[in-house]
């Protein structure tokens, strides 16, 4: 993904990474916090502990999307303007 400067570039993807770390490590703390309950509670309890790192996942990648659109606009509004001013 291309973002305006390296550093914000840089930074979204660091903070990417560190979600789906997150993500990871809070799955694999909770199942084997589970696991010897049950497996069923196992898996349960891995998929509750991802959702904090993946509900932080979409917000970047929302925020990547919403970036990128705003570019696509940005460029279509100026061959428009240059449309405009051709004819």
């Amino acid at each position: 993904m291309k973002l305006s400067s390296p550093l914000l570039s840089f930074l979204v993807n660091f903070l990417l990474g560190a979600s789906w770390a997150f993500a990871f490590a809070g799955a694999t703390i909770f199942f084997y916090l589970f696991l010897e309950v049950n497996l069923l509670y196992a898996i349960f309890g891995a998929f509750i502990g991802a959702l904090p790192g993946l509900f932080f996942v979409l917000l970047i990648e929302y925020f990547l999307m919403k970036n990128e659109q705003l570019v696509e606009l940005k460029k279509q509004t100026k061959l428009l303007e240059e449309l405009v001013s051709k004819s």
